[in-house]
């Protein structure tokens, strides 16, 4: 979407404990807070008020990505301290029973709560990226700009609709996000959920039908975690877990990633007709026991190995 979608605008939410890869021209960049549709050169590139960060990640993404120019930052948004990560790092609950990635992002939002964090506000090196958020997005909505909002990590890792204590430090349903961006539940137009084509988690907490490490090594399902490296944990594709992350979500879109794991034949595939019969009989079983379109379908690592349906 960000690739293709030309948007205006391209607005990341979330923090720094979850990484997203992308895969451009063969070469691999990871990213923990520059929006991913960075990939259009066209989309400026803003970060919520809600969002929480370092400021050497932030650099080090903006020297990644070439982001300079075309990145705005809000000035509410709260800034991640060395301090902060020592705190979680000490904290053993956190990291040996919970499975924190000890980004200090946990830290970090109980100073947000208490109202000691500091802001992007308070530091004159990102003073020249300060911008309203808010206004920046209904501006341009208003106008007819396209914007995207992009959230981070899966449903049941929400403080509010997870499985306590296995758990981030927030909620990271589809209203979170509009609210850490300061846009209304009306002003969106539609709600994407990305579903891996089978189910993976990091670190503690239940995961209904998980395979072995050496099953998931053998069906290509074994992943590495972008921001700590630590293995994944995986099982089959869940519907129960599915239905309930779109009624929470309010999802009109599915987003099917991974379907080359499930399907090798599918690597690379660009068009739904090009699809083996039995990847395409698991897209429609998705379909017909969740009532959503799946409208876009990822076939490999690269920005344009996807099928899009929306066409």
């Amino acid at each position: 979407m960000g690739f293709k979608d030309n948007y205006a605008l391209a607005v990341r939410t979330g923090s720094i404990n979850a990484g997203h890869t992308i895969v451009e021209g063969g070469k691999e960049v990871k990213l923990r807070i520059i929006p991913c549709a960075y990939v259009n050169r066209r989309t400026r590139l803003l970060i919520a008020a809600g969002a929480l960060y370092s400021i050497e990640t932030l650099k080090k993404e903006i020297a990644i990505t070439g982001a300079e120019g075309r990145l705005g930052v809000d000035r509410n948004s709260g800034v991640i301290l060395p301090e902060h990560i020592e705190r979680e790092r000490k904290d053993e609950f956190l990291m040996k029973k919970v499975g924190s990635t000890g980004s200090g992002v946990g830290a970090a939002m109980v100073d947000r709560v208490l109202r000691t964090m500091r802001l992007a506000r308070d530091f004159d090196e990102l003073k020249p990226y300060l911008t309203d958020v808010e206004r920046e997005v209904h501006d341009c909505a208003k106008s007819g700009g396209r914007v995207l909002l992009e959230g981070t990590q899966g449903l049941y890792l929400s403080l509010f609709h997870g499985d306590p204590p296995y758990v981030t430090s927030r909620d990271v349903s589809a209203s979170a996000v509009c609210s850490e961006v300061g846009v209304g539940p009306k002003d969106v137009d539609d709600v994407v959920v990305v579903f891996k084509s089978y189910v993976t988690r990091v670190g503690g907490g239940p995961l209904e039908g998980e395979i072995p490490e050496d099953e998931a090594a053998r069906r290509g399902w074994l992943e590495v975690a972008t921001v700590t490296g630590r293995k994944r944990r995986a099982a089959p594709f869940n519907y129960a877990l599915a239905e309930r992350s779109l009624r929470i979500n309010g999802g009109t879109q599915i987003a099917l990633t991974k379907l080359d794991a499930i399907f090798p034949e599918c690597r690379g595939a660009r068009s739904y007709e090009g699809l083996p019969d039995r990847a395409k009989s698991f897209v429609k079983e998705i379909e017909q026991n969740l009532g959503v379109p799946v409208t876009i379908i990822g076939t490999g690592p690269g920005t344009e190995d996807i099928v899009d349906r929306r066409l």
